[in-house]
């Protein structure tokens, strides 16, 4: 349920989502050990993704399978990999990678499918799976539905290979490195980050390693921190979610950026030399403002989600642009650049897609770019963030109901959004929507006054507590 004063918003924009058990907004994910995340399940998608990536092939299926740094990797991935040798197909282990990489090497190593075994944000008791096709790109709705059908009987997968059609696996040593070079050759060649102070938080999780390497690679004086990863301590008081500890070292080390990945490095949020902080809104900004300027950004439109702020929007148009808004999902913002083709896109969470380099989000490409720009502009990322966009206030209300129904039969909900959305005219926006794994409602305003926009978010709880109770 979305409303605007200047249109409402058209059917391309939050395309809906095909019903599936298992897969939600971003894979598989649960509690290690728990459904759906157990290694019986893991071992029967290993199969099923085999099935399906060999189908139509004439050479044995490939399969990259990378991890983040939780305990409960090691157990996921021997079932996957089981379930692919059970399929005959072959298995290229990448131990933990962050998810753009495998994304990256999924196509670079011509591989048939490529795996990750990650809950990204999450912490280290839940985990989680996402799927790449060959193209490196997040598999759409329909393909997992399959998958899942699959899943659920395993007759359809034919006769199990015996003798010598069954698969094997093998250890990509070198696919840190592999990686590492990929990301060094989406810097500027003719720029260096010689005497740039950075800080990078990489939260223990996959990144511990390569986000380093390739800074100081790069010209940088790092200082790491959220690099020792146990097992048990990913996203803990670290990286993206706890974005603080990088502020303070940015300001103690006088740095000109602070980066703050999240467990599987997919997203990022950066830290200005102030120590303030500079989310994916601000960051599309910047970087479209640059590409605009140069040329370089394609029909003069970045795509991002229903979440992202309205400052955003305005900046855009003011700089002859537009946005074109997706569900919430970085793969939603994917398919949506590559049908309209677009080359800019991310979420205000800090997935940050650039097309012409990567199939997917990434937070250490981000980065890059950013850095990047500070050098092309000169100009400290304070100036630019500032520059860039102006925010709208923005309120978010999560209400937990008893259960799920549709927006539009919650009468007294869908009345009070529609006289909101009127009040706010077209300084604002209302946003209600549920979560794409609990009965809980997600109620978002903007507005020009916080106070009135809190006042009406509450309201509007209220309204949905009303409604679910009758």
């Amino acid at each position: 349920m979305t409303k605007r004063t200047n249109g409402a918003p058209r059917s391309s924009e939050v395309p809906p989502t095909a019903e599936r058990k298992l897969f939600g907004t971003d894979g598989i994910r649960g509690i290690a050990n728990e459904h759906p995340m157990t290694p019986e399940l893991a071992l029967q998608l290993g199969r099923a993704v085999t099935f399906v990536a060999g189908r139509g092939k004439s050479h044995v299926p490939r399969v990259i399978i990378g991890k983040d740094t939780r305990l409960s990797g090691y157990m996921l991935e021997q079932a996957i990999a089981s379930g692919v040798c059970a399929m005959g197909g072959r298995v290229m282990l990448c131990g933990p990678m962050p998810t753009p990489a495998i994304a990256h090497l999924t196509v670079s190593m011509r591989a048939d499918a490529g795996i990750v075994i990650s809950a990204s944000h999450n912490p280290y008791q839940d985990n989680g799976i996402k799927i790449f096709g060959d193209d490196g790109f997040k598999l759409p709705d329909d393909a997992e539905s399959e998958i899942e059908s699959f899943i659920a009987d395993e007759r359809l997968l034919g006769k199990r290979s015996t003798g010598p059609g069954i698969g094997r696996a093998t250890r990509i040593e070198d696919a840190g490195g592999r990686y590492a070079v990929f990301l060094k050759q989406t810097f500027p060649r003719d720029l260096s980050l010689d005497g740039v102070r950075v800080v990078i938080d990489a939260a223990h999780g996959a990144a511990y390693k390569v986000a380093p390497l390739v800074l100081r690679e790069l010209g940088a004086q790092v200082t790491a921190i959220g690099v020792k990863p146990n097992g048990v301590n990913i996203n803990k008081d670290a990286g993206a979610l706890h974005p603080e500890h990088v502020r303070g070292e940015v300001v103690k080390r006088g740095a000109a950026i602070g980066i703050a990945l999240d467990g599987d490095a997919d997203r990022v949020i950066v830290v200005d030399e102030k120590g303030q902080l500079v989310d994916g809104d601000q960051v599309l900004a910047m970087c479209a403002a640059r590409m605009a300027s140069e040329d370089t950004l394609r029909k003069k439109t970045v795509v991002a989600t229903v979440m992202s702020n309205l400052g955003l929007e305005h900046a855009l148009v003011r700089a002859g642009g537009k946005l074109v808004r997706t569900q919430v999902g970085d793969r939603y913002v994917v398919e949506a650049m590559r049908a309209g083709g677009f080359n800019l896109g991310g979420e205000q969470s800090g997935h940050l897609v650039f097309l012409d380099h990567a199939s997917t989000g990434d937070g250490v490409l981000g980065a890059l770019q950013v850095l990047a720009l500070m050098l092309r502009t000169g100009r400290p990322l304070s100036e630019l963030a500032e520059r860039a966009m102006q925010r709208v206030p923005q309120v978010l209300e999560n209400v937990t109901l008893s259960a799920r129904q549709p927006l539009e039969g919650m009468r007294r909900l869908a009345e009070l959004t529609t006289k909101i959305a009127n009040a706010l005219g077209a300084d604002g926006r209302v946003l209600v929507r549920w979560s794409g794994t609990e009965p809980k409602l997600r109620i978002m305003l903007e507005g020009p006054r916080e106070d009135r926009i809190r006042a009406w978010a509450k309201e509007l709880a209220e309204a949905a507590r009303r409604d679910s109770a009758s």
